[in-house]
């Protein structure tokens, strides 16, 4: 794991603290739970652990959970870390380690940190630290927690359904997540990193989108507002209907294959661009993928069929395939808009949203776990509709 001289660190947090300063600036919505929290100090006593993306955006939800008494010990998901805000909140005093160069065994020795300071809430995004709990035998010593992505909702009521016996309130199950954050931001900052790494015009240009979901259909409609002539790939009949009934072309991903010219997968689910798919797409395609996991592009399987790889700026790496073909990689099939060059991520509204859904679901775990059922749940009722009358208001929309 990476280790920063004094000096190195001390010009991060600066760099850092500048950054969260724009970007606290501009989240209307947390400033004022800010203040609520300071007040009421919800988390008085309470150890919250967090595996969530490190950026600036996440700081200013852990300073908001810091005051209202949460102690934090924490760590970023893999290959999105940003060593600046890293720097920033060990400055203020907020317990949060690992690098963007941490290795996947680094990644898991910082969860496993995390697991070892003992928290009792969980702030969790792919249910790393939920599923750390359940091989541990320590579960029953959580006392709740939120998941915050789609893949972890899956692992919560998939291989974990039944062995969590605290409530994980899924942020991801959100209308105002789903609207807000998956379909609009995910779809706004996944078509803005394509075209800031890759450089390449989206007019004109042929791409296919591997789901249907909140997040396809954004990255589908922003692709096309800029020009681009978009098909999906979607194993949901009523999905596949929608995304017809939209106006894209739907098609197996066998005949999309050799049609498209990017490809772009958004399920949460692994496997979904397979190395046979790879091995039938057009000379010079692009492979990325806008999921919390890096597994829905099959990457050893393109490693198998490759006779020279490049790495052609740290970001985007070429692979020639035996076949004489080539295609080109993103973020090595990491998520893409956190793990690519100069990442942004979400727009900042976005997450003002999504992160009101965060500390609202961990107050609600904080003052009433013993009210709520055990497993994987939905963000109650009332605390969608508390924030959606927040920013309908920071809006200054009618209603």
């Amino acid at each position: 794991m990476t280790q920063f001289p004094e000096t190195a660190t001390a010009a991060l947090a600066a760099a850092g603290g500048a950054r969260v300063a724009w970007i606290r600036s501009r989240m209307a919505l947390l400033a004022a739970l800010r203040e609520e929290f300071r007040r009421e100090r919800p988390f008085a006593g309470r150890r919250i652990g967090v595996s969530l993306h490190i950026e600036p955006k996440t700081a200013v939800l852990l300073e908001v959970l810091a005051e209202g008494g949460a102690e934090i010990v924490g760590t970023g998901n893999h290959g999105s870390t940003q060593d600046d805000i890293v720097a920033f909140l060990r400055g203020q005093g907020i317990g949060v380690f690992g690098s963007r160069a941490d290795t996947l065994d680094d990644h898991h020795a910082n969860l496993a940190r995390v697991l070892d300071a003992r928290p009792d809430i969980l702030l969790d995004n792919g249910a790393d630290l939920a599923a750390g709990t359940v091989e541990r035998g320590t579960a029953g010593a959580i006392i709740g927690g939120t998941e915050e992505t789609t893949s972890g909702g899956d692992r919560l009521r998939g291989e974990l359904m039944g062995k969590v016996p605290f409530p994980s309130i899924v942020i991801n199950d959100s209308p105002l997540k789903a609207i807000g954050e998956n379909k609009h931001a995910v779809g706004q900052s996944v078509v803005e990193s394509f075209m800031r790494i890759t450089n390449l015009m989206v007019p004109g240009r042929r791409f296919c989108v591997v789901g249907y979901g909140w997040c396809g259909r954004g990255i589908a409609q922003y692709l096309r507002a800029l020009g681009g002539r978009v098909a999906i790939v979607e194993v949901d009949e009523i999905k596949a209907l929608e995304a017809a009934l939209d106006g894209y072309r739907v098609a197996p991903l066998a005949d999309l294959a050799p049609w498209a010219e990017v490809f772009i997968t958004a399920t949460g689910r692994p496997g979904v661009l397979p190395a046979e798919a790879i091995g039938a797409m057009a000379d010079g395609a692009v492979l990325a993928n806008s999921g919390h996991f890096s597994w829905e592009i099959d990457v050893d399987g393109l490693r198998s069929m490759t006779r020279a790889e490049t790495d052609l700026d740290g970001t985007l790496r070429r692979f020639d395939l035996a076949n004489g073909r080539h295609v080109v990689l993103v973020a090595d099939g990491r998520m893409f808009n956190l793990a690519g060059v100069a990442p942004k991520g979400n727009s900042i509204e976005s997450m003002d949203i999504g992160f009101m859904l965060q500390a609202l679901s961990l107050q609600r775990v904080a003052l009433s776990a013993a009210g709520l059922a055990p497993g994987a749940q939905p963000v109650p009722d009332d605390i969608n509709r508390r924030i959606a009358r927040a920013m309908l208001a920071a809006m200054g929309a009618a209603r």
